[in-house]
């Protein structure tokens, strides 16, 4: 029973942390002129590959609004950046792993 208990527990703080993630997300996503489709293309153009990580971010430099997308190809990850509110490239780097 009270295993049963502490699981319901863990379960109710998870929904309870992915919602209030989802509601940050949502206003992020909302306060970006570039969406996420467009952001994707612009970062392919840069380093073309496959999209392994990507996540929308407050972040120094540009707006302060980016698309962060690790894109792997040969062998090498990177990490392309794109201003959220008008689609320059704010990074293309090797990614450090420090994700």
């Amino acid at each position: 029973m009270r295993k049963t208990l502490m699981l319901a527990s863990a379960f109710a703080l998870l929904a309870t942390t992915l919602s209030a993630v989802a509601a940050t997300d949502e206003k992020l996503a909302s306060q970006a002129h570039v969406k996420m489709p467009e952001a994707r293309e612009i970062a392919l153009k840069t380093f073309p590959g496959k999209i392994v990580k990507e996540e929308l971010e407050k972040e120094k430099g540009g707006s302060g609004l980016r698309y962060s997308f690790d894109i792997a190809a040969n062998g090498v990850t990177r990490e392309i950046g794109v201003d959220a509110k008008d689609g320059k490239v704010l990074e293309n780097s090797i990614d450090n792993g420090k994700d």
